[in-house]
């Protein structure tokens, strides 16, 4: 599907999606990653939903995100409620859904001004 967000300069909001890619800024991408409006991380070591630990995350600290949506993937799945646990103490608030609904929330907050780190397991 492509996504028709407003102008934004010099930020990073997506464009489209599909099975199994993104297009960020009309560019495509294959492999799990995060995306923060002024900052592309392409190499997040991420592998699954149910593998994911708060060292996956700790590299946002330094960016103050308000929020993460985390993207499960073609389904929307929660990872181990202790990981939620220990990211809220940590500070950081966190949303999960499907991949395809977090590029559009993403978009969303993003036009608001918001604060978003999108985290995404394509």
């Amino acid at each position: 599907m492509k996504l028709h967000p407003a102008n934004f300069d010099h930020q990073y909001i997506f464009t489209g999606y599909g099975d199994g890619y993104i297009l960020i800024n009309q560019i495509r991408y294959e492999k799990n990653l995060i995306v923060m409006p002024d900052r592309l991380i392409e190499d997040w070591s991420a592998i699954s939903v149910s593998q994911l630990e708060t060292q996956h995350f700790e590299n946002l600290i330094p960016f103050k995100p308000e929020i993460i949506i985390l993207g499960t993937g073609i389904t929307h799945q929660f990872p181990n409620q202790s990981l939620l646990s220990q990211l809220t103490k940590m500070g950081i608030g966190i949303e999960v859904m499907d991949t395809k609904a977090c590029c559009r929330t993403y978009n969303i907050l993003v036009e608001e001004g918001r604060r978003v780190a999108a985290a995404l397991l394509i």
